[in-house]
């Protein structure tokens, strides 16, 4: 389960075993979570995060899309 960014509160990570899966990413703060596709960034699933915060995370994501993009396809990329 690699992190990719550590930024305020929130943990975006992947999991490894999702090789079959678009590209995405996940995102968690206490005990609150969301699933992000990359392509195009767009929520995928919620849990518990609020709506005015959900597009301050979509911001973060796609001000780091690229980035994330390149670490899972040099990770899930091996695996497939």
């Amino acid at each position: 389960m690699p992190t990719v960014l550590r930024s305020g509160p929130y943990r975006v990570y992947f999991f490894s075993h999702e090789p079959n899966e678009p590209p995405h990413v996940h995102i968690d703060r206490d005990n609150v979570s969301a699933k992000f596709w990359l392509q195009p960034v767009a929520l995928a699933r919620n849990f518990g995060f609020p709506a005015h915060e959900l597009r301050r995370i979509r911001i973060l994501i796609e001000e780091h899309q690229t980035r994330f993009l390149e670490v899972w396809n040099g990770h899930i990329g091996t695996q497939r």
